[in-house]
């Protein structure tokens, strides 16, 4: 049993596609969807480890792929980093920029090197590998950028500096798309709302814990994305039936974004998930006692 895609099996055949934060979550669940459609993959993360048990898990797959162990924030990690993909690749055909990270805290409580941190992991770091992609690949060859959001566009109480950080991210995904349109390079994002994802078990916060459970009754479909929903957006506009897509975000929030608070919402069951993804095991903190 392999992943489940609805994509042709050999739609990414021959293509070289970097996935950050690929060491986990979604990023993980990315690389498997694009393994498994014929791409080799490069798995960016900050942890050896967590990069390689990635990579045995494609192995075991028959899937190729490369690990670089590097910090995003780092400029000439990153630019090094790029290099040796090309080297070894000659050409990068996609980007998945997806490696990010926060932590739950009122703006009141926020340090600055907090909030320096956050916004250095998902908006400068992303930056940085987005750039170097393309001056050392794309602006000759062409590709597609596909970068990370979240459903932040209310505000994002509780985690101001990702906020702002996403916010940024979605200003320059537009702005690269069109300074970049005229290589063939295509730039959109995605922004997920909240996702059945291992992340939420990093969050140790008390209060956080106690929330993430009711996280679905804000929902309208009533649930949580699972990885394989966040993974196939990606995907597909990475592809080449997306050619004409750019500047765009994709929202996977189960219209959360949209949910003014006024109109009532009703209990049910009636979304189904699309569980594509064959290795995917939800977090343990949805498995804990049943809300109120």
């Amino acid at each position: 049993m392999g992943y489940r895609s609805v994509f042709a099996p050999d739609a990414f055949a021959g293509r070289t596609i970097i996935v950050t934060g690929a060491g986990s979550g979604i990023g993980r669940c990315t690389a498997h969807e694009l393994a498994s459609l014929g791409a080799h993959v490069v798995l960016v993360g900050r942890k050896q480890e967590k990069l390689a048990k990635v990579a045995a898990e494609l192995a075991a797959e028959g899937h190729a792929s490369t690990q670089h162990a590097v910090d995003i924030r780092d400029e000439a990690a990153v630019t090094a980093m790029v290099a040796a993909v090309v080297q070894e690749r000659g050409r990068i055909h996609g980007l998945v920029n997806n490696a990010g990270g926060q932590f739950p805290s009122p703006l009141s409580a926020i340090s600055k090197k907090g909030f320096e941190a956050v916004v250095a992991t998902n908006l400068t770091g992303g930056f940085l590998v987005a750039r170097e992609v393309f001056n050392q690949s794309m602006t000759d060859h062409g590709g597609a950028i596909v970068n990370m959001l979240a459903d932040a566009w209310n505000g994002m109480p509780g985690m101001g500096h990702s906020g702002a950080a996403r916010a940024g991210m979605f200003n320059l995904t537009q702005t690269a798309a069109v300074e970049w349109a005229f290589a063939g390079v295509r730039v959109n994002a995605v922004a997920p709302g909240w996702v059945a994802s291992s992340g939420l078990d990093t969050y140790e916060d008390p209060f956080v814990r106690e929330m993430i459970p009711m996280l679905r009754k804000q929902v309208p479909l009533h649930r949580l994305a699972t990885e394989a929903e966040v993974s196939g957006a990606i995907v597909f506009l990475l592809s080449d039936v997306a050619a004409f897509i750019s500047g765009e975000v994709i929202r996977i929030d189960g219209a959360a974004s949209c949910n003014t608070k006024a109109f009532p919402l009703s209990e049910h069951s009636n979304s189904k998930p699309y569980e594509g993804f064959h290795l995917a095991k939800g977090p343990a903190i949805l498995d804990g006692p049943k809300e109120k």
